[in-house]
């Protein structure tokens, strides 16, 4: 994306609706055994739910991460503190795990992100990076409808295309970073201010030229998960042999059409990853709440619908981002915090009661021993919530909570009797449970 197209200020793309805002309020979480189920003193009312079961023999997708993406080119690179800050594990830290970087058009600029991957690899993060555009004499224009200077890959350039990316990925390993995966195409079908692709030319260039990059290749990243784009990669069995993860972009997809029954069919062997979004939109604070809890049902939905492997935010530091301008961790960025810091790379999504009241979303994962449950509750009523482990030797439980004064504040540690604890969940707040 060009700067101007992803800036408020300059027409960036909004949210299909902004959703009211309403004042905060909320309790103290109050965890307890299964059978007793105690409410802070003075509290609103408890609204009780069906019971939240979490099956650890059902699992679904193995978890590669959360993260963000830094473009120094357009937004300036993070500093020291910053890289420490999104991916850090500890407290006051997003514990992000993935890093998205863009590939200059010209290499002379592909030193700018290289102080930040390193920083984030050294951490442990898992780097990918997209192409806005290929080198300039690679590129022709041509006429898409009303637009006179639409531009594309030039098809006698495929294979010179092809070792651009190469010589990108090597250029990184020889500077400390070894890219995990690198994008055909960033957005090709919204590609006003870069380089259009239709799903033939995709196909084209995976089957015919794909097979000589030299790491996991990433396509198509669709800007709204459109299947027009991604069904034809995974209908021919050429083109997917050539491709190891399948990447979307979430911009204005209704949850709706999160599901992807094809990628079901057709994707074995293959990863799915949500490469780039900012939620609900990007015009407002990302410290607004309890508007802030729509990115809470966006990651749960994102994982428990859509099936998705990764979840990659746009800029990582931006008024509307995870991290302020100045540093600090938003309450967008808490609640994202709720997942990246406890959902660790290599963790497997397990089976869970998704929405056991109204307005409240549930997933849970399994690894490193424990199970992480992550819990929405966007309602403007505390919940009285009971949480069931299957099959589970868990004894105790500890939990964090986010609510509009709190960002993923530590709520201690309690029993856990007979696979079961409950909590009241606070009206408009995230919490994340870890067994021990």
């Amino acid at each position: 994306m060009t700067q101007s197209q992803r800036e408020p200020e300059s027409g960036e793309r909004s949210s299909p609706s902004r959703r009211t805002v309403l004042a905060a309020m909320g309790t103290l979480p109050v965890l307890t055994a299964a059978s007793s189920v105690a409410t802070a003193s003075g509290a609103v009312a408890v609204t009780a739910a069906a019971t939240a079961v979490i099956d650890a023999s059902a699992t679904r997708q193995t978890i590669r991460g959360f993260g963000g993406t830094s473009h120094a080119a357009w937004a300036g690179d993070l500093t020291a503190a910053q890289r420490d800050t999104a991916f850090g594990t500890g407290d006051g830290r997003l514990g992000f795990s993935l890093l998205r970087i863009p590939v200059g058009e010209d290499r002379s600029g592909w030193s700018r992100d290289l102080a930040t991957a390193k920083r984030a690899a050294e951490l442990g993060a898992t780097v990918i990076a997209s192409p806005w555009n290929p080198p300039a004499s690679m590129v022709e224009t041509f006429v898409r409808g009303s637009q006179t200077d639409a531009r594309r890959l030039r098809y006698d350039m495929y294979g010179a295309y092809a070792q651009h990316l190469n010589d990108f990925t090597t250029y990184l390993r020889d500077n400390g970073v070894n890219l995990f995966g690198i994008s055909v195409q960033n957005e090709p079908d919204y590609a006003y201010d870069w380089t259009w692709w239709t799903p033939a030319e995709m196909v084209r260039f995976l089957r015919e030229n794909a097979g000589s990059i030299g790491t996991r290749v990433i396509a198509p990243e669709s800007f709204q998960y459109l299947r027009s784009m991604s069904d034809p990669i995974l209908d021919d069995p050429t083109a997917l042999s050539n491709v190891d993860v399948i990447g979307a972009h979430l911009y204005g997809t209704p949850f709706a059409n999160f599901a992807y029954p094809l990628f079901k069919q057709k994707g074995a062997g293959k990863e799915l990853w949500m490469t780039e979004v900012y939620y609900p939109n990007s015009t407002d604070s990302a410290d607004l709440w309890p508007q802030a809890l729509d990115v809470g049902e966006h990651l749960h939905r994102a994982m428990v619908d859509a099936e998705f492997q990764a979840y990659i935010w746009w800029y990582i530091r931006r008024s509307y981002g995870p991290m302020r301008e100045d540093g600090q961790i938003s309450k967008r960025g808490a609640i994202m915090a709720h997942f990246a810091r406890f959902v660790r790379p290599g963790y497997v999504r397990v089976e869970a009661t998704a929405q056991p009241a109204s307005n409240v979303y549930v997933s849970a994962y399994q690894g490193g021993g424990s199970t992480v449950v992550v819990a929405v509750n966007k309602g403007s009523a505390a919940v009285s919530q009971q949480f069931t482990l299957s099959n589970s030797t868990a004894s105790r439980v500890s939990s964090w909570l986010t609510d509009a004064s709190r960002n993923v504040a530590s709520q201690g540690t309690a029993g856990v009797s007979n696979g079961s604890f409950t909590v009241t969940l606070p009206a408009r707040s995230v919490m994340t449970f870890v067994t021990g």
